[in-house]
């Protein structure tokens, strides 16, 4: 597998777990400066790989009236004061192409929404930059199918790809994990990432926005890192219930702490185990 360097850290392999984590969407400075100085300080204390995320723009809420973030030139100007403040690195998703060139001056990391996994010529653009590109995966989308994306970005010349299973539709307002995906996906020779608060989503469970099931994200998560994922990503807030935006999913930020250490515990163990078995092979 084709490890992927972002600012210092190493992402695949057999190389410790790294968490994506930061709000859903940018609110404000101050708020956001605050969750990353907290997520920064855990990072430093606990000894963990961190990527800051937080999105500029949600174009795609369930309805009109939904808050969409600050957009992206203001969205931009709050991150790179993140960088500046903390030194973590940063990622946040793309919506169209015209957004790609600004946003690779600011990210280190360029995120595809899983609806628009399959927008060719957004994932072709994103290649181009030489940034690293995030996938995720579409939650209508067999993880084999993420072949033909991974296709797409080779052609434009991008040789850092991520792809992060989300959940997959079941029903009406629901998904379900299908934990063989973290595997299957991670044949295709890419770091998988798994992104448990968007895994415990509603989509459009309250109606004009997503609901979603936050008790569940750490018994995905523990799950997730037993399977050998690469990184993990968690949307965090302050005070989840009022959230600008998912907030039903997102995790509070008081009960990090135990939850990443348990989470960095399974993840040395099994890690070990795969180093013993390739030595031994």
């Amino acid at each position: 597998m084709k490890r992927v360097k972002v600012a210092g850290l190493s992402i695949g392999g057999n190389e410790p777990l790294v968490l994506i984590a930061g709000p859903c969407v940018i609110e404000d400075l101050d708020r956001t400066l605050r969750i990353a100085d907290f997520l920064a300080g855990l990072s430093a204390r606990l000894g963990f790989g961190l990527v800051f995320k937080a999105s500029f723009d949600k174009a795609n809420r369930s309805s009109s009236k939904s808050y969409r973030g600050p957009g992206l030139e203001r969205g931009l100007e709050i991150l790179a004061r993140v960088r500046e403040k903390t030194g973590l690195p940063l990622i946040s998703d793309i919506h169209e192409t015209g957004q790609v060139e600004a946003a690779a001056e600011v990210l280190d990391i360029l995120q595809i929404p899983a609806f628009l996994c399959r927008q060719t010529d957004l994932l072709q653009a994103a290649a181009r930059t030489g940034k690293v590109v995030n996938v995720k995966k579409g939650q209508f989308m067999a993880p084999w199918d993420m072949r033909n994306v991974l296709t797409k970005i080779g052609e434009a010349g991008g040789e850092s790809v991520l792809f992060t299973e989300r959940g997959t539709t079941f029903g009406y307002n629901n998904l379900v994990v299908d934990m063989r995906s973290l595997a299957l996906m991670r044949e295709l020779g890419v770091p998988v990432v798994f992104d448990a608060t968007h895994a415990v989503q509603l989509p459009g469970g309250a109606g004009d926005s997503s609901g979603g099931q936050r008790q569940f994200v750490a018994g995905l998560s523990r799950a997730a890192v037993a399977m050998g994922v690469d990184a993990l990503f968690w949307e965090v807030h302050d005070d989840p219930d009022r959230a600008l935006c998912d907030g039903p999913n997102s995790l509070p930020l008081d009960q990090l702490e135990s939850l990443i250490g348990e989470i960095l515990r399974i993840d040395r163990l099994v890690k070990t185990g795969q180093a013993a078995g390739q030595e031994g092979a």
